[in-house]
Order: C-alpha cells, then structure tokens, then sequence
C-alpha cells in the first residue's frame, strides 16, 4: 500500500529503521521470526530499550513521557518494529492500565504508577474475566468490601495473562451489591506480592502457561488505590477495553507472517512449479494482504481519531475481529503451505536452542503449537460475537 508519505515521514521511517536495527537484541529477534516462545526477559528488555530512547509510549500525552509524533509516525514506527521482528510490547501496562490512570487516576496514583510502567519496575496484569463471568463482564463477582482505609477483596479471576510475572493487578471489583452489575463496580489496583494472591497456571493447547488463575482470599487494596469513583469502575473498564481492542489487531506482526508464507510457498514444490503458483492458494494469499490494506487504514482512521483526543469508537471493535480472523487464516495457510511437515505438535520446537533433527524444514516445528495459540485470538478481549453486538448498537442503534 502507497501511503504517498511526505519527505518528512519518509525521514522518520528511515531513523526508525536504523534505531531498530542496532537496538533488537538478536536472540530476541530470532525468537519472533522463528515463532518461538517470548519470556518476560525478552519483554522487559525490548520494553526498556524504548523507553530509554523516549519511544516507548508515543500514543501518551508528552507530558506523561508520550512523544509528539504523528498519527502517520505512530503508525510508521508500529509497521517497522513489526517489519525487524521486535517483539510485541505488553499491553497491560502502557496501553491499558496506564491510559486509564492518567486519565481518570489522582495525581498520586500518576506521580507513582506511570513512571514504574515506563520503566518496568511494575509488571501489570488484568483481573476482569471469572470463571462465571466472561463476555458478561458486568455479572462478576469478585468483592470488595469497604473498611476504613482500605478494601478486602475476595473472588477469583480467571485466563489471566502473564499473571505469574505480575507486580500489580488492575481488577474489576463489586462494591455495591444492591446496584445494577454495571453500576455497583469499582477499579482497584491490586499488590499481587501480597499474602491472599495465589497464582495457579493454566496450560494452553500449544502446550505454553501463559494464562493462570488468580484467587483473591482478604486481600487489602488501599482505598487511594481505587481509581476514580467507587462504583463507577464500568466507565472505566469500557475505556479500557476500547484501547486493548484497538491493538488486537496486530496488523504488522500479520504482514509479517504473510511476508513469511509467502518465502515458504515460493520455495514448496507444487506440480511443475511452487505452491505460490497454484491459482487457488495465490488467491487466498492476495485475499488475506487486501483484508490487511483495509485494516491498515483503518486503523490510521483509529490513530487519527486519537490524536485529536477523541475516544476509540467502532473502528477499535472491526480491528480487533477482522485483525484476529486474519491472524487465524495466516496460521491455518502456513500450516499448508507446509502439509504434513507441520503436523507433528512439539510444544519443545517452541523453545528457543531447540536443536533436534526436525521432520522436514526448520520452520515447521513450531507451526503446529502456534497454529492452537492462534484459535484463542478470536475470543480473547471479548469474544467476535460480542463484537459485532457491539457494532449494531453503536453503528446501527440496534
């Protein structure tokens, strides 16, 4: 896509590059191009190599430690972090959470909280889903009561994102049982070094544990560790999740798994040529790179829209289901590409020094465990069911 960039951005495209280049640590790099398991060292690092630059969280007013760049720029430096094979940022931290809190939060909770997500001090978390409240966000049950100065919380939050290396939790809570669901929550930030957090691993079908659930038996929460109104957390939490919808999506980690495809159809036999000449998967392939150009404008509409201070609207929803089924059909497409090669599932072929002897060409191994990861990016940050509800009612008023 010809995105027609002034000489300007053109300029900043090209020091983004170079920055990139000499600053992706290459085991790190190798990592993501081979579809390798991530852990939170590779994270924190790559974290704290852009925050040392100042380019860590440009979508944050400067003010907070943002950057003045445009929406165009923001996009530039998205496509070429995913174009080196950089590591995705975790969200919990910048895009969720500290958003939230220079937003809504006291000038206490941003004079502390925001420079420890800048510099990963603070590995953050996300309490919403329970194990009986899960696209129904707004009928959980975790509690919590308020004593004095602090609140006990008690309840269980369930497929909780890296809570194992957490620091700290932002956690959707009750605090009036007599209200409406969405009217009686509140949003706490949760100590998850405290006695009363118990982490229990879940593992995933691709054989990684980077899910767990997380009881809460008495935990204490200071009171001034609630952010805005006590319950009021719902307007929040639809804030939040806006954001976390919008980067979803993942389009330059997809272009770069469809640049990847296409590397593995030129070089597998098919008839009398290579599998990118057969009409049928060629087609596919081209299908999948013109759902990627509309999602790429798409989002520069978000980014824009942002930039002049406006909220995520339905664009943030159409990213986070178009961007997912892309993701799906890109697994299921180098999954063919590589036929029976792909087929054995070795979780241990995620790791990164795996040195056996593989069946067939090296980067087969992984395919069959990221191929089961990929089937959860439909349902995570509310499932694409939920999504399309949410359309009809802000698009179409139904």
């Amino acid at each position: 896509m010809d995105l027609r960039f002034s000489e300007e951005d053109r300029a900043f495209q090209e020091k983004a590059r170079a920055f990139i280049e000499e600053n992706l640590p290459a085991d790190i790099r190798a990592k993501v191009r081979g579809g390798l398991r991530l852990y939170k060292d590779d994270y924190v690092r790559w974290h704290r190599i852009l925050a040392k630059q100042g380019w860590l969280v440009p979508e944050w007013p400067v003010v907070h430690g943002g950057t003045d760049w445009t929406p165009v720029q923001r996009y530039i430096f998205l496509e070429e972090q995913a174009r080196a094979y950089a590591p995705r940022l975790v969200a919990f931290g910048i895009k969720m959470v500290g958003p939230v809190i220079y937003t809504f939060g006291s000038q206490r909770q941003k004079d502390h909280y925001l420079p420890r997500i800048l510099s990963a001090e603070d590995f953050w978390c996300q309490g919403y889903s329970e194990p009986g409240s899960g696209s129904d966000l707004a009928s959980l049950q975790t509690k919590a009561v308020h004593k004095g100065d602090h609140y006990i919380v008690n309840g269980t939050k369930t497929w909780t994102t890296m809570a194992q290396y957490a620091d700290k939790m932002f956690c959707l809570c009750r605090t009036n049982t007599d209200a409406k669901f969405q009217e009686g929550i509140s949003f706490l930030l949760i100590d998850m070094k405290q006695p009363g957090v118990e982490v229990k691993p879940i593992r995933t079908m691709d054989g990684s544990q980077e899910i767990n659930t997380v009881y809460l038996t008495d935990v204490r929460v200071p009171v001034e560790d609630r952010v805005g109104e006590e319950n009021e957390g719902w307007t929040y939490a639809k804030f939040l999740l806006s954001h976390e919808r919008s980067g979803i999506a993942r389009i330059g980690a997809s272009k770069a798994q469809l640049d990847k495809l296409r590397e593995i159809a030129r070089r597998e036999p098919c008839g009398d040529g290579c599998l990118l000449d057969d009409e049928d998967f060629r087609r596919e392939i081209a299908q999948v790179e013109i759902d990627l150009h509309t999602l790429e404008y798409t989002e520069l509409r978000a980014l824009t829209a942002a930039a002049k201070g406006e909220p995520p609207g339905p664009e943030a929803n159409v990213l986070k289901i178009r961007g997912t089924e892309v993701q799906q059909k890109i697994s299921e497409l180098l999954m063919r590409a590589m036929g029976y090669y792909a087929l054995p599932y070795l979780p241990e072929a995620m790791e990164y020094g795996y040195n056996e002897d593989p069946v067939g060409p090296e980067t087969a191994a992984p395919l069959a465990a990221y191929y089961f990861n990929m089937r959860k990016t439909s349902i995570y940050g509310g499932t694409n069911e939920i999504q399309r509800n949410i359309i009809a009612k802000m698009v179409l008023g139904l």
